[in-house]
């Protein structure tokens, strides 16, 4: 049973190749050095081949596989730029029909600079190599003005802090949400000409959610619902409400 080499660590096969060559010094024939070290004569004879032709230095570990970067489709140099303009720039900003970077965004950018038309596959395998991850965006005010956000945490909310601490008081965080049983719904596929119906209740009802949290995770929320009458859209009435407290 002849040995795999591709299964052998760098260090047994340096090892098995310096045995192979001193054995051959001392006039064992390559079939019999074959059987001695477990691999197979043709590797046998390519150990001795190389070192005739290289020395000593062909007895040493090398890296096997692919170098770094080899077969690749884009250069290291165009791998930066398309980096680059990922990170620096969204799509429409370039003039591109997309809001955010998607695949098929990358794809087009590629083609767009190097002319390469690059499989959409190869794009995402290029993503995970470059540690890009789809994800959602955090939305931002186009209204909100960093330095005054900067200062207040500076310089308002230690004093806000500071405040609390004497009184024995609790720092509130608050928000209001909300939801319908009627909402946006998206487009669907079908047959031109035969528009998709969707049934849904006439009677709208709606929950909406006031609520806080302390630093410590302490939750405090309040729940209430409004039924609109289709006939009286303009008016709602209370249905309930109930204050909860979360520790």
């Amino acid at each position: 049973m002849k040995i795999d080499g591709r299964h052998l660590t760098d260090e047994i096969l340096a090892h098995l190749r310096k045995q192979a060559v001193q054995l051959h010094k001392r006039g064992i024939k390559i079939l019999e050095i074959a059987d001695i070290t477990g691999v197979s004569r043709n590797t046998v004879g390519t150990w001795l081949k190389k070192y005739r032709t290289d020395g000593t230095k062909s007895l040493k570990n090398k890296k096997r596989g692919r170098k770094y970067g080899e077969q690749r489709t884009l250069t290291p140099e165009q791998e930066h730029e398309v980096q680059k303009l990922i990170q620096d720039k969204t799509p429409d900003q370039l003039k591109m029909s997309f809001a955010l970077w998607n695949r098929k965004a990358i794809k087009d950018l590629i083609k767009r600079l190097y002319s390469i038309d690059m499989p959409i596959r190869t794009v995402g395998d290029y993503l995970k190599r470059w540690g890009f991850t789809p994800q959602r965006p955090l939305k931002r005010a186009y209204e909100q003005n960093p330095a005054k956000v900067k200062k207040w945490m500076t310089e308002d909310y230690p004093a806000i802090t500071k405040r609390a601490h004497l009184e024995g008081a609790e720092i509130q965080w608050g928000d209001e949400t909300g939801l319908k049983n009627d909402s946006h719904y998206s487009r669907g596929y079908a047959p031109a000409g035969q528009t998709p119906v969707l049934h849904q209740n006439a009677k709208r009802f709606s929950m909406s959610m006031i609520s806080s949290v302390t630093n410590r995770g302490k939750v405090r929320f309040m729940c209430y619902a409004c039924l609109l009458q289709v006939e009286r859209c303009h008016e709602c009435r209370l249905v309930y409400h109930f204050p909860q407290t979360i520790d």
